[in-house]
């Protein structure tokens, strides 16, 4: 058991808060991909208000732009954790951060393909 996981009730919850507060802190200080994706989110999402498309497509909009932040902080905090465990090249954490980059690969392209699709 974790002597970090002993909290509970609403002191659980504000030290769960304040750890993810530090968490997108740590990302948009020493992440330059975060930091752009956040840009391109400022941009797309307000745009998504100003088109003419359902509610559910708005949504869509939003959430595949979302998703890709979630998915830079998770690959984010691999490469953290490889680099935490050595600098070394090793043949695992070069898969590790590569499948990282290719799951931002992937969010990056469902974004391009979701806003194609609604706006074509």
């Amino acid at each position: 058991m974790s002597p970090f996981k002993g909290q509970t009730g609403l002191k659980r919850i504000l030290n769960a808060s304040g750890y993810s507060f530090d968490g997108l802190r740590a990302a948009f200080t020493g992440e330059a991909a975060f930091r752009q994706l956040v840009l391109l989110n400022v941009i797309l999402i307000p745009v998504s208000f100003l088109l003419s498309v359902s509610r559910v497509e708005r949504a869509l909009l939003i959430a595949v732009c979302l998703l890709a932040l979630i998915v830079e902080l998770l690959n984010s905090a691999v490469e953290a954790a490889i680099d935490r465990i050595s600098l070394d090249r090793h043949p695992l954490s070069k898969n590790a951060k590569d499948m990282g980059s290719a799951a931002q690969f992937v969010a990056l392209s469902m974004i391009a393909a979701v806003w194609a699709v609604i706006l074509i």
